[in-house]
């Protein structure tokens, strides 16, 4: 199926750059860029994957109900991201730039995988 597969291909490239991120960011910035690798991995990837596991487990449910539980779990993840951020703001063990770094590197590569699993997908058309 193809949306297992883009599940997969975006938690197998949001492995690989938390990975990358952590060595570089470590040997860099220490602890506190760990910190913020590990912070901007679960933001940004967890993004992204929570919507299309969402999607998945609503993918033999009626399309309505499917785009209500994708919305309602993206205000709640956007919720979530505003909470963790204002609690996070003015804590100095992680490194911020680290954190955004990842951030958006994780979105950009876990989304253009997911992407890519789906298009790249063979799937059986019958007209």
């Amino acid at each position: 199926m193809p949306l297992q597969r883009a599940l997969r291909f975006g938690t197998i490239a949001l492995a690989i750059i938390t990975v990358a991120s952590l060595a570089i960011w470590g040997g860099v910035r220490g602890l506190p860029g760990i910190w913020g690798v590990v912070v901007g991995a679960a933001i940004g990837g967890g993004f992204v994957l929570i919507t299309a596991a969402l999607v998945l487990v609503t993918s033999k449910s009626s399309p309505s109900t499917t785009m209500a539980v994708v919305l309602g779990g993206w205000l709640l993840k956007v919720v979530l991201l505003i909470i963790v951020l204002m609690i996070i703001k003015d804590m100095e063990f992680y490194d911020t730039m680290a954190m955004f770094i990842t951030i958006v590197l994780a979105m950009i590569t876990v989304l253009g995988t997911e992407v890519w699993g789906i298009i790249t997908s063979r799937v059986t058309y019958i007209s």
